[in-house]
């Protein structure tokens, strides 16, 4: 894929400057504790982890779990050297866009969630919290490293998107035009329309406290996770119609372009991580059909929506009589 070129007054430097070597630099050193935590319990280190906690069992599901987690995390590092090294212009799309979604995805639930628990309790509404299985002191070290990352990702996509495709991010939505199939996107757009009310009803219901498909009614924090769950799948069905029905015309493209790509993200790839200890064994005494189907239901919708995405893009692209944008 070839970048577009815009001869017009770029709104950010055409090559990174000193505010993304910043945001680079704290990206990755946001990623140290977690990688040393993650490290220290593949390793079969009790650091962090209290007396009882389902975590000292050291089973292979766990010890393959953290290894991941490393791995991905690991990954930032890469993408953060595509999104301010010269050649990272000349990279293939999708080596960029695939994982800083993924990443968009894993760390916009937290972003939301985390100070929203933390405004909870000192609020004083912590009734009903389970025994932690992790130290407090490790929930704030790693969430509060997941959230300067998320922001300094946040800051050098958005600034690597305004050097490589600015047409993107000056255009609007009456701008944008199906390419190919018509009815791609419609199709797209009433299979998400049509798959969200169950999951979101149902996460709104945990929200509020309800126990539908739970052993008990959910903690306080437990609700928060809810409710921002609630709040991703409004997201990408927000953004999916808006860009297939294209209104407000005069919106700019990268509102309903943002709402997709955050809502999706955060809707498939949350889904998948719930979904994973439930398929492997990990939490199937925890797992009833409901919570199953839910968790089903929204990987369904996190993937319309994506696919959803792609279309506008490639919609885009065709419009531009260029491939810069798909």
């Amino acid at each position: 894929m070839t970048s577009t070129h815009d001869t017009s007054r770029p709104r950010v430097p055409a090559v990174p400057g000193r505010t993304d070597r910043a945001a680079a630099w704290l990206a990755v050193l946001a990623c140290l504790p977690y990688l040393t935590l993650k490290t220290a319990w593949v390793a079969g280190s009790p650091v962090g982890i209290p007396p009882g906690s389902p975590l000292l069992d050291h089973s292979l599901v766990l010890r393959l779990a953290n290894a991941g987690t490393v791995v991905m995390d690991g990954a930032v590092i890469v993408l953060v050297l595509l999104l301010v090294r010269p050649w990272g212009l000349r990279a293939p799309w999708w080596l960029l866009l695939v994982p800083a979604w993924i990443a968009t995805g894993l760390l916009l639930p937290i972003v939301l969630g985390y100070p929203a628990q933390l405004l909870a309790g000192l609020l004083g509404a912590s009734g009903g919290e389970a025994e932690p299985f992790l130290a407090n002191w490790v929930f704030a070290v790693v969430y509060g490293g997941f959230i300067v990352q998320a922001l300094a990702l946040g800051t050098l996509f958005a600034r690597y998107v305004a050097r490589r495709w600015p047409d993107v991010v000056r255009a609007r939505l009456d701008g944008l035009r199906p390419g190919g199939s018509q009815r791609a996107p419609q199709w797209l757009a009433a299979g998400t329309l049509a798959l969200t009310p169950f999951p979101l009803a149902l996460q709104l219901a945990w929200a509020a406290g309800a126990s539908a498909g739970l052993d008990a009614p959910g903690s306080v924090n437990s609700r928060v996770v809810a409710a921002t769950h609630a709040c991703a799948l409004l997201l990408a069905v927000a953004g999916t119609l808006s860009l297939t029905w294209r209104r407000p015309p005069r919106l700019p493209l990268g509102v309903p372009l943002a709402a997709t790509w955050l809502g999706s993200g955060a809707t498939l790839c949350w889904a998948l991580w719930m979904l994973l200890p439930m398929v492997s064994g990990a939490a199937a005494d925890e797992t009833s059909p409901l919570l199953l189907l839910v968790h089903l239901v929204r990987t369904l919708v996190g993937a319309l929506a994506g696919a959803g995405l792609v279309v506008a893009l490639r919609a885009r692209a065709g419009r531009t009589g260029t491939r810069g944008a798909a």
